[in-house]
């Protein structure tokens, strides 16, 4: 399956896909696109930009274009970056936009949404009122497909253990169908 953890900042989405990969032998991880870049020698503001967002949207499309694998799990989805240039500066958001998060979403088997949760597991997370927002914008799109992406995505919670159970119970329905 091709995966994609999905989910606002500082909600424990990089742990996810590390312990997921622990789990599913044989599947492959892609690295956050910030962290490829920044590899690359861009370096982002602090919090990134809506132009920097923009960037990372770009590259997170890319990613689920060349990684052609099968069994691959992603730590973000262009739906990731599309909240965030949402959040941070909606003009920047075009039809183009959505075409290509919706067109790249289409190459996945499931997003799995990690959200804020109530108690908040984060205590001191950076731009507190950005990740709630971007939070927000990414249930809409995804949960309530108010971007029409039409892609499979399941909400997790709990701990790190009890969000890996909910995701292989996922692949294990899907293994099975």
């Amino acid at each position: 399956m091709r995966i994609a953890i999905s989910g606002s900042h500082a909600t424990g989405k990089s742990t996810l896909v590390a312990e997921l990969a622990r789990c599913l032998t044989g599947y492959t991880t892609t690295d956050e696109p910030f962290f490829i870049l920044e590899d690359e020698g861009h370096v982002f503001g602090d919090p990134p930009s809506a132009e920097d967002s923009e960037l990372l949207f770009d590259r997170s499309v890319s990613l689920l274009h060349e990684q052609r694998a099968s069994d691959v799990l992603f730590d973000r989805s262009p739906a990731d970056y599309l909240a965030y240039m949402t959040a941070l500066d909606p003009a920047l958001v075009s039809a183009d936009h959505i075409e290509a998060a919706t067109t790249a979403l289409a190459t996945l088997d499931l997003v799995v949404f990690v959200p804020i949760e109530r108690p908040d597991r984060v205590e001191a997370a950076d731009a507190p009122r950005l990740r709630r927002r971007v939070d927000r914008i990414l249930r809409d799109m995804l949960l309530d497909d108010s971007a029409g992406f039409g892609v499979r995505v399941i909400t997790v919670s709990g701990t790190v253990t009890q969000r890996v159970e909910q995701v292989l119970a996922q692949v294990a329905v899907r293994t099975w169908r």
